[in-house]
């Protein structure tokens, strides 16, 4: 991966729906060029995919949770399906530290998250933290990149 393909990688986190157009004037190459760049990023598993942000409160998701769980290593094999299974986890994290496991979830109120918590206390002891508010939001890797570098014209 050059400094060109990172280049197009921080552009596409900051917009997935940037035109090839715009992209190839952004990295001064053709917007074929950048489409075959863009389609091995994405076969090399570098790109994941692409996705809408959209804002939790506006959809009625007005409580923003994170949950610590103690899990017995013998318990994964049925615990991350059921898991997977749950629309309200945005994410699920193994860790290191007293619980192994944190999830990070969405509900519409507390009640619900109350009763989410009972079911995962099936698998072990948890730890909730509710969010009041988040300084940063999900982003991107930043990767950086200067132009200069890009077009070989740096150190």
């Amino acid at each position: 991966m050059d400094k060109i393909d990172k280049k197009i990688i921080s552009l596409l986190q900051e917009n997935a729906r940037y035109p090839l157009k715009y992209l190839a004037q952004k990295v001064f190459l053709s917007s074929p060029a950048v489409s075959t760049r863009i389609e091995r990023l994405e076969k090399q598993g570098i790109i994941t995919g692409y996705h809408a942000t959209v804002d939790p409160v506006m959809l009625g998701y007005h409580i923003t949770a994170f949950i610590n769980l103690t899990l017995d290593p013998k318990q994964k094999d049925e615990f991350y399906p059921y898991v997977t299974a749950c629309p309200n986890v945005l994410e699920c994290n193994c860790v290191t530290g007293l619980y192994s496991i944190m999830l990070k979830v969405a509900f519409p109120s507390t009640m619900e998250l109350d009763t989410f918590i009972g079911h995962l206390q099936q698998y072990g002891n948890t730890q909730t933290q509710i969010v009041f508010s988040t300084a940063v939001k999900p982003r991107g890797i930043q990767i950086p990149v200067e132009e200069e570098e890009m077009l070989g014209h740096g150190s």
